[in-house]
């Protein structure tokens, strides 16, 4: 059986997850360190915390993006524009620790945060969110 002492580091401990910012606009619950892209083909890579009963409206991004949840749970749900509103597109998405969630470009989804969660956040190329609005 493994030991532990000084020198692990766990999701806890390591400083990646340090230095968190707050975003002006973001939603409540939502932290984030960033990288700064140096190649306009290359991805942008983002270290994100979100507090449990959190959530982001519907949205969409210019690129695909890959989440890996490294701590928590999350949920995301698929939207379909019918006119002016969006209908649910299949069932939720679960994602638990140790998983990957991918998103098509342009795809209009949500995120639902069901535990405090830890993620790494993957876009291809330079960030982008749209808010997806819909009649009422």
């Amino acid at each position: 059986m493994p030991t532990h002492n000084d020198q692990d580091v766990t999701s806890e401990t390591s400083a990646i997850w340090a230095n968190h910012v707050t975003v002006a606009g973001a939603p409540v619950g939502f932290t984030v360190r960033t990288t700064v892209p140096a190649n306009p083909n290359g991805v942008e890579v983002m270290l994100e915390r979100w507090e449990a009963g959190t959530s982001e409206p519907p949205h969409s991004h210019p690129g695909d993006d890959m989440t890996v949840v490294v701590e928590g749970r999350m949920q995301i749900q698929f939207y379909q524009r019918q006119g002016e509103r969006l209908v649910p597109d299949g069932s939720p998405v679960l994602l638990e620790r140790g998983q990957t969630g991918y998103v098509r470009a342009g795809r209009i989804h949500d995120a639902q945060y069901l535990a405090d969660c830890k993620l790494v956040y993957v876009h291809d190329r330079v960030f982008g969110f749209q808010e997806e609005k819909q009649s009422t």
